[in-house]
């Protein structure tokens, strides 16, 4: 385990939730003086009692710049903007602000295998964990996907390895976490809300692998012009990987018949069980990311020939009366609603709408060929009505939610047809996550008559 001597003695944890909560007990635990910040916490909270035991210092309810007087460096939740007023303040007075994913290098030297990209981390980062795992390799799963980094690193041996999602929030606030490999799965306009610019998403992208060495990996998507680009000066060896090309000299692709890593072919495709072409790069990303972590190819076979997808992105939910159904609630934006939409040729039933983050829709329409029908709900309905209506779409119908968007979709489906949730849009309007709305979906299928 890495010392925290160098570590500032005085910090304050900006918001709680999961990695908040877990900074600000590793902290304690390692003698650090902490000062916990929250307008949403209550100092009856289970988490914050627990905190205030630990001997943290709580100000809840409200986020006074006071907060920042005589502290060496804030470590904020990756959720927090960085136009909030007490980061803001943090900056103007010269103060460091991290987030939860950089106290990892002071817990393990043990091998991360970091994970990013706009769509896919969720599916490649298990299928490398899995993969992994029936490789007979020792591997932990933690960041982005619901698991606090710190909690994990923590129980690191050292025979171990660590397989960490990463969001563009997370790696903004990184200063010397370094990934032994890092994966760049594709870069797409996202979070501008929160990033300000699309070159200052690319870049927050690309800190996965700034502190990277010579003898750390690199694994890019070959196809997308702004990684080719951005990776060109990094410092660790790169292996590239591309749905489109054939890199037999330089990582892994696919060709109809095969998916190689370099020269070696490693399986066939008829045998691979996930759809779609998004999910071929994914595969490919994934078998470059285990192969180079000592995975063997029958670890790999049974993964692909097994793994059906993620809980809520392109998950078969099952065939219902002859309707296949699929839950994609975690098609938050419109590129996972486009690749959703491009991974079947059957005909499709699209369940889709909910929180209004100000853009339209059009981008979907030359994706909705095989669409014989829409169900629109939430803030968006209407929007999503008006491009389905440009599509020419011909039947499309208004729900209340997406339990009675799935009961509708499914009376305008017939056997063979594709019942697809796939809402382009955050959860938020009408639900808590896009967790929520997609059990809830899966609960109304399972629940027809």
């Amino acid at each position: 385990m890495k010392t925290w001597k160098q570590f500032p003695e005085n910090v304050l944890v900006l918001g709680l939730a999961r990695s908040g909560t877990a900074a600000a007990k590793v902290l304690l635990e390692n003698g650090k003086e902490v000062t916990v910040n929250d307008a949403a916490a209550t100092y009856e909270d289970a988490q914050v009692l627990e905190l205030q035991q630990k001997g943290a210092h709580l100000v809840l309810g409200s986020h006074p710049l006071h907060v920042l007087d005589g502290k060496k460096i804030v470590v904020k939740n990756p959720g927090i903007r960085y136009d909030h007023p007490v980061v803001a303040e943090a900056f103007k007075r010269g103060i460091p602000v991290i987030t939860e994913v950089e106290l990892v290098s002071h817990l393990t030297e043990q091998p991360i295998i970091g994970i990013t990209g706009s769509n896919g981390k969720t599916t490649t980062t298990t299928l490398v964990t899995e993969m992994l795992k029936h490789s007979d390799c020792k591997v932990k799963l933690a960041g982005n996907i619901g698991i606090a980094a710190t909690e994990v690193a923590q129980t690191m041996q050292p025979d171990e390895k660590m397989v960490m999602e990463l969001s563009s929030f997370q790696l903004q606030g990184i200063a010397a976490f370094r990934p032994s490999t890092a994966v760049l799965l594709n870069i797409y306009e996202a979070h501008l809300d929160y990033h300000g610019d699309l070159e200052s998403y690319v870049n927050a992208k690309c800190h996965i692998f700034k502190n990277q060495c010579a003898d750390d990996y690199l694994v890019y998507n070959a196809d997308d012009p702004i990684l080719q680009d951005k990776v060109t000066d990094a410092k660790a060896k790169k292996i590239a990987f591309s749905a489109t090309q054939y890199l037999q000299q330089t990582g892994a692709w696919a060709d109809d018949t095969y998916v190689y890593f370099f020269e070696e072919a490693i399986m066939a495709r008829e045998d691979i069980v996930l759809v779609g072409q998004h999910n071929l790069e994914n595969i490919l990303a994934s078998v470059a990311a285990a192969k180079l972590n000592g995975a063997t190819n029958e670890g790999i076979q049974y993964v692909l020939k097994t793994f059906s997808g993620v809980k809520h992105r392109l998950e078969f939910v099952g065939r219902h009366k002859g309707r296949y159904v699929y839950n994609d609630s975690k098609a938050t934006n419109i590129l996972a609603t486009q690749k959703a939409l491009d991974s079947f040729k059957k005909e499709i039933v699209l369940l889709a709408g909910g929180l209004d983050r100000g853009n339209e829709f059009d981008e979907l329409i030359p994706h909705l060929q095989n669409v014989k029908a829409m169900v629109v709900f939430g803030e968006t309905a209407s929007k999503l009505e008006r491009i389905g209506k440009e599509a020419g779409i011909p039947v499309i119908t208004h729900a209340s939610d997406v339990e009675n968007a799935a009961e509708i979709g499914f009376s305008l489906s017939d056997e063979g047809d594709i019942l697809l949730l796939s809402p382009a849009c955050a959860s938020w309007d009408q639900y808590k996550t896009f967790e929520e709305r997609g059990d809830i979906f899966v609960q109304a299928v399972h629940t027809m008559d």
